[in-house]
């Protein structure tokens, strides 16, 4: 079993304000990589995380490892699995003698991409190209899409990142503000009495960003990061 101390030692890092656009990148490795080892045991480290995916042989073994998890999630909990979005496809490739830059590598990387297209219907502005990661082109959006695919994986009950798993303890957090606010607003009207003035609810005040999930922040600084940081 993993051994969570590890990803928790990455909290620290996780919340730590970031002065560039380079620095939220380099700590987003930081979490990936720290996640990608726990699971798998490998040596993924910051400064050699392209060059240790570029073959796509790792990509499309932990793609295939999603659907086992999200297909055991499917038989355990069939009404919940009914309205999200199951990944089916085994992801084909070839994992021995795999040379980088080679065009092996680059259609194991292609049969991932194209996974996360069609399987976990990842939108484009979090989506790489085969060459973003083969020719390290574009490496922002490679380590946004594997965010979004730990991000689905985590919905069917594999260990996320540290990242995301802070995501949902404020979503859960929040969730419970709104549930207490409300029962607590509700026993406070059946206190008053008959003429008693009736005040708004205390959940109206409970937002975030108009209650947007952390989720769909980091989705939306992720999507800004593309757009706006130099290239």
């Amino acid at each position: 079993m993993a051994d969570l101390s590890n990803i928790q030692s990455a909290a620290s890092k996780s919340i730590r304000p970031f002065r560039s656009s380079e620095e939220y990148l380099y700590a987003m490795k930081e979490d990936l990589a720290e996640w990608l080892n726990i699971l798998y045991g490998w040596d993924v480290q910051v400064e050699n995380f392209m060059e240790t995916l570029e073959t796509g042989c790792d990509l499309c073994q932990h793609a295939n490892n999603v659907n086992r998890i999200a297909l055991e999630f499917q038989q355990q909990h069939p009404e919940v699995a009914a309205c999200m979005r199951v990944p089916q496809n085994e992801v084909v490739y070839q994992a021995k003698n795999v040379v980088p830059g080679s065009f092996i590598a680059r259609d194991n990387v292609s049969n991932f991409i194209q996974w996360c297209r069609q399987d976990l219907g990842i939108q484009d502005v979090l989506m790489f190209e085969t060459n973003d990661l083969v020719l390290k082109k574009n490496e922002k959006n490679f380590v946004l899409c594997l965010l979004e695919v730990a991000r689905r994986g985590s919905k069917f009950g594999m260990l996320a990142p540290m990242l995301i798993q802070m995501e949902q303890e404020i979503e859960e957090e929040m969730r419970d503000q709104i549930a207490y606010g409300g029962l607590e607003t509700q026993e406070d009207s059946q206190d008053l009495g008959p003429e008693s003035p009736v005040y708004p609810s205390r959940v109206q005040r409970i937002s975030l960003c108009d209650l947007k999930n952390l989720d769909e922040l980091v989705r939306d600084c992720s999507i800004l990061l593309v757009s706006c940081a130099p290239k």
